[in-house]
């Protein structure tokens, strides 16, 4: 596999390692009668930021290890992607969210019927907000995809060894977990959102309740406009 081709490949196996083993730690977290049960945010923050350098290594030497749109998107705007990449990377980042998340429901498969918790189980899949209020989600969602963007475009100004970029990376992702993740639950990638919701909704999970959808636009428009606003302040720096 060579070309086009394999760095679409990439997206979308990467997404899948991605949502398999970042919603996996939502799951160990939130459903009944796992081992991990309410083992708390640090967990889940430790788990999604382990879960990003996985689904970088993984698919990192067929493409450029993007699985995220916000993250294509400024890597296009920045020059660094060819645009004609753009759509083919973001719909293969949206379905290999969806696939990821269809393993997680598969890997845990007797706990959905003892989980009566349907906030748990969408909690699983998707992001919510703490306090639902749409316009301060979007900003938290658009202050962390702000930080995550700019971060990387930033790291492309270093000097790494082979391989140890991907640490900076997981650390970056632990870091907005940590600190800006309470109020949203940290999205800041229009897949990692919608491609799991998606995978909600047209599941039979057990005892699951609706996907929210009332919600859905926040963490597709907040990593959208945080993605454009690390590019103008990326362009300014440079």
């Amino acid at each position: 596999m060579s070309g086009d081709t394999a760095q679409i490949f990439g997206e979308f196996i990467g997404t899948l390692i991605l949502i398999l083993l970042g919603d996996g730690v939502c799951a160990a977290v939130n459903l009944n009668k796992s081992k991990a049960q309410n083992s708390g945010w640090i967990v889940i923050a430790f788990g999604w930021a382990l879960a990003v350098m996985m689904g970088v290594y993984i698919s990192g030497f067929l493409g450029p290890g993007h699985l995220n749109p916000a993250v294509t998107l400024a890597m296009a705007l920045t020059g660094s992607t060819p645009w004609h990449l753009v759509v083919p990377f973001i719909l293969a980042q949206m379905l290999g969210a969806i696939v990821g998340a269809a393993l997680v429901w598969l890997a845990y498969l007797p706990h959905w019927a003892e989980t009566e918790d349907k906030g748990a189980i969408l909690g699983t899949f998707a992001t919510g907000p703490s306090i639902r209020n749409y316009p301060a989600n979007v900003l938290t969602e658009t202050i962390g995809t702000f930080v995550l963007v700019l971060a990387l475009l930033a790291f492309s100004q270093n000097a790494f060894a082979d391989g140890v970029n991907v640490f900076a990376v997981g650390g970056l992702i632990l870091a907005i977990g940590v600190s800006l993740g309470g109020p949203t639950g940290y999205a800041i990638n229009q897949a990692r959102d919608l491609g799991p919701r998606i995978a909600h909704a047209i599941l039979p999970i057990a005892n699951k309740g609706d996907s929210d959808w009332a919600y859905a636009w926040v963490p597709v428009v907040g990593p959208t406009l945080g993605s454009l606003l690390a590019v103008l302040v990326y362009n300014i720096m440079i």
